[in-house]
């Protein structure tokens, strides 16, 4: 009775396993992205500078054969684990150009979706956090508060896309939690510093004796 819909059944059925086909590569390649982007992280954090840069090359190779996979799935290259796994990517750049020094790069030379690239920046705060508490247990207190500064930074960049989640991937979430971190950060910064400050005052008068 319905001439012909055999072959568009057939047709439907065909594009369908080709999308699947697309999204199980993609989701793959997803977490070995999200795994590559964690580890550049910890090397950069651990000071392994060659490591963390190697490993954040592997991870832009993954990212683009990533989003080469679901080039021809329109339909898939904006779900979640795709958009999830390249704000781990931009997260991992930022933190090392933070870090180690260099030009923050952006969504377009990382080749990334710009959404996705705000949404890593603004979890950099946590990462920023983390360095932070490692100069502090150094002694280094001093040196983390331009750390601090770029957290706040970051968090004033972030809160002016005052726009719907849907938009925005969530990004709002993640800046509420930035403005968290950033007043713990300033806490722990202070109390290290009048502490050192205290010590630094403590040997002088020792040296007076």
């Amino acid at each position: 009775m319905l001439e012909g819909l055999d072959g568009i059944i057939q047709q439907i059925y065909t594009n369908m396993t080709g999308t699947d086909s697309a999204r199980e590569q993609a989701y793959k390649l997803s977490r070995e992205v999200v795994r590559s982007a964690s580890a550049t992280i910890k090397h950069c954090h651990r000071g392994e500078n060659e490591q963390a840069h190697a490993l954040l090359a592997e991870t832009g190779r993954l990212t683009a054969e990533m989003i080469e996979s679901v080039s021809s799935t329109p339909a898939l290259r904006h779900t979640g684990f795709v958009i999830d796994s390249e704000k781990e990517y931009a997260e991992a750049a930022i933190t090392l150009a933070a870090i180690l020094g260099g030009a923050v790069p952006g969504p377009d030379e990382l080749g990334i979706d710009a959404t996705a690239w705000i949404n890593g920046l603004s979890e950099v705060v946590g990462e920023m956090r983390r360095h932070v508490l490692d100069l502090i247990r150094a002694g280094a207190a001093r040196d983390a508060e331009a750390y601090l500064a770029l957290m706040e930074d970051i968090y004033y960049h972030t809160m002016s896309f005052d726009f719907p989640n849907a938009v925005t991937a969530g990004l709002r979430n993640r800046t509420d939690a930035a403005r968290g971190a950033i007043e713990r950060t300033r806490g722990d910064l202070t109390l290290a510093l009048q502490q050192a400050e205290l010590a630094t005052r403590l040997d002088e008068l020792k040296a007076r004796e």
